[in-house]
């Protein structure tokens, strides 16, 4: 990240010293020189908005170095196919969601690195996206009402949804979801979530838990 910022503070620097170089020329009158002035200072400025932008979603992302807990979550049954859903993430307050259904999934957005940008020495990073519920029976997913959460507010600097979106303004960011399978939503049931580099996964972390999948494994 210490790379990484300072190449942004550089170019930065030098959009600004390009464009007083600009309005200098320009105020004698010497034309060419504005022009190749004004040209410098608008590439260093995109380059420099670029790494800012890679900054300030380094910093809002998590770093993923290896397999990692990512959160829990636990179910309580509210009402037939309903259940409060409690989110519960390291170092962070307890969030809950209602869903239906009777199978939960989880996402996250995960952001890897690739030529050129290895060169700045950054982690892979993560963001918890949204959870959904399910009907296992198709006719009911079809007709019954579903609920889907973000888990994360929006931001105007999203280096994953532009890098996804527009994956040539971004060359060497892959982004990418990692995406846990679908898995029982029962009574009392827990279960963490651990992220590899690629992928979500949901292992069950107590006796309902593991009971509920035994059962569901066998339908």
């Amino acid at each position: 990240m210490i790379i990484l910022s300072t190449v942004s503070l550089a170019f930065a620097f030098l959009a600004f010293y390009f464009l007083f170089r600009m309005l200098h020329s320009v105020r004698h009158r010497r034309v060419m020189r504005a022009g190749g002035s004004c040209v410098s200072c608008m590439g260093s400025a995109t380059i420099a908005g670029i790494g800012g932008m890679l900054l300030l979603s380094y910093v809002s992302y998590e770093r993923l170095v290896e397999e990692k807990l990512v959160s829990r979550i636990e179910f309580k049954q509210m009402a037939d196919d309903e259940f409060e859903a409690r989110i519960m993430v390291p170092e962070k307050m307890d969030q809950f969601y209602m869903l239906r259904g009777d199978e939960w999934q989880m996402d996250a957005k995960i952001v890897t690195w690739k030529p050129p940008m290895t060169v700045l020495g950054l982690d892979p990073i993560y963001q918890l996206d949204r959870l959904s519920g399910r009907y296992g029976d198709i006719s009911r997913e079809q007709n019954e009402a579903r609920t889907v959460h973000s888990l994360t507010p929006e931001s105007p600097a999203d280096v994953w949804k532009i890098a996804h979106r527009f994956p040539l303004l971004l060359p060497g960011v892959d982004a990418h979801y990692g995406t846990a399978t679908y898995v029982p939503m029962v009574d009392g049931a827990r279960f963490e979530i651990l992220l590899s580099r690629d992928a979500l996964i949901a292992r069950p972390d107590n006796d309902r838990a593991r009971n509920a999948i035994n059962a569901w494994k066998g339908n």
